[in-house]
This record gives C-alpha cells, sequence and structure tokens, in this order.
C-alpha cells in the first residue's frame, strides 16, 4: 500500500530530526500549501511539533518541525518516582500525611465555602481537567460521586500509592468537603481505569 503523505513527513522526521516546509516540499515534491495542510493535522493531533525557526532567504524565519514532546517522551514518571522515594525515606508517616496535603493544596484552587455545593462541584471539576484527571461529577443516593477517568500518575501508583491520599486531600481541599475513595483504577468499558470518590458531607 502506497504511504500517506503524513506518513511520509513522519519518516522523513525519524530520519533527519527536523525540517521545514521548504525542505518538507523538495523531498515529497508537494506544494508548501499542501505540506502545511498535512503539518496543521499532525501538529493538532499531537504528533509534531515548532522546535526552532531560522532564515531560510529573506522574509520571516522559518518553523522548524519536528517530533513532539509527547512523541519523544520525557523521563518526568522515572523522575518524579525517584524524587518521592528520596522523599518518603526522610519522612514519618506524620509528616508524610501533612506533605501531602501541602502538595494537594497547592493543586487545588480557592473556593468560597458559602458557594453552593453545585457550583464548588463544578470548579473543581474544571480544576482536575486542567490537571488531566479527565473528571467528571454525578449525583448519587449517598452524595455526589466524583469519577477521575484518568489518573496522571499511573506509571507510578503502582510504587507510590500514597498518592491516592493526594488526591483525596486535592479533592478536599477544591470541594470544600470530605471525601472518601470508593473505587480505585477500576476497568471502565473504554479500556480506560478510573477511580470515584463519594462527596460525604459538606463543610
Amino acid at each position: 500500500m502506497k504511504p500517506t503523505t503524513r506518513s511520509r513527513i513522519l519518516d522523513h522526521i525519524r530520519k533527519h530530526q527536523t525540517s521545514s516546509v521548504r525542505e518538507f516540499s523538495q523531498v515529497l515534491g508537494l506544494t508548501g500549501a499542501n505540506i502545511r495542510h498535512h503539518l496543521a493535522i499532525l501538529e493538532a493531533n499531537d504528533q509534531i511539533e515548532v522546535v526552532s525557526r531560522r532564515q531560510e532567504g529573506r522574509g520571516r524565519p522559518a518553523q522548524i518541525y519536528g517530533s513532539s514532546r509527547h512523541v519523544l517522551g520525557d523521563g518526568l514518571d522515572k523522575l518524579a518516582g525517584t524524587l518521592l522515594d528520596v522523599w518518603l525515606d526522610s519522612l514519618t508517616d506524620e509528616k508524610l500525611e501533612a506533605g501531602l496535603k501541602a502538595v494537594a493544596k497547592k493543586f487545588s484552587v480557592a473556593l468560597d465555602a458559602k458557594a453552593p455545593v453545585m457550583q464548588r462541584l463544578v470548579r473543581t471539576i474544571e480544576r482536575l481537567n486542567e490537571l488531566h484527571y479527565q473528571a467528571r461529577w454525578e449525583a448519587g443516593a449517598m452524595g455526589p460521586r466524583l469519577i477521575l477517568g484518568q489518573c496522571p500518575y499511573q506509571s507510578i501508583i503502582a510504587k507510590h500509592p500514597e498518592l491516592c491520599r493526594m488526591d483525596a486531600y486535592l479533592l478536599e481541599q477544591c470541594s470544600g468537603s470530605p471525601v472518601e475513595q470508593t473505587a480505585k483504577l477500576q476497568p471502565s468499558t473504554k479500556g480506560y481505569p478510573f477511580c470515584v470518590f463519594r462527596v460525604s458531607g459538606n463543610r
């Protein structure tokens, strides 16, 4: 099967690391407009990104494209796991809980404690999604449920389950209400594991 234009662009980047629209056009035998169309789609899909600019004749510097950081990876999971190992080795249980609460507070957003529960829940979900939790909330007989559709720390959570307690503290800070975890990394019909926290009361 004949390779698509986008697969040829990605193959060129893999071989040469970076390229400009002009270089793509020369190598692939396509117009600049055609190349820009495919680059825009690849960029929207987080497969490539603009990594620098350079002068290619007169006019504005040309954008230089390369693989996105999402594709290349960044090793942050290993760094975070190692930092946690070092940090935890030096803490008592009491200081660990205080530290988890402090981190949660840094992640949280200030809310008016007198605001209606629904308003606080909506803002809580907005904040969680800014932190990549893919969260939502739904009503329940025993109180609202906060559903985290994605664990941002999934690559290190097995070794560092204390991060679930940090999540609980974060939810309490954001919602202004006590929470209780009722499900942890449960498989969903879509294949992504999810966690559930029940809002157990109002402060």
